[in-house]
């Protein structure tokens, strides 16, 4: 599973994540965003079958956020 994607978007390049990495990114950054929101874009990534499971815990243990991610991940599959 890739990373990023760079896209041309109206002749701008543009650097793209997946939904899991970008789960991943919110569970990271939880106490800035806030963790009701990580929660949420972890519940609508899995409920729109954007990402795996496994997928989004590979992005997790990337951004040094699976072990805070895998209770909620275990409630949610």
């Amino acid at each position: 599973m890739t990373v990023s994607q760079v896209r041309k978007i109206e002749g701008v390049v543009v650097q793209m994540t997946n939904p899991a990495k970008t789960v991943a990114d919110c569970f990271r950054d939880r106490n800035t965003i806030g963790t009701d929101v990580a929660v949420e874009a972890l519940r609508d990534c899995l409920r729109k079958r954007k990402a795996t499971p496994a997928d989004i815990f590979e992005m997790a243990k990337i951004d040094r956020a699976a072990r805070v991610m895998r209770p909620y991940l275990e409630a949610l599959t």
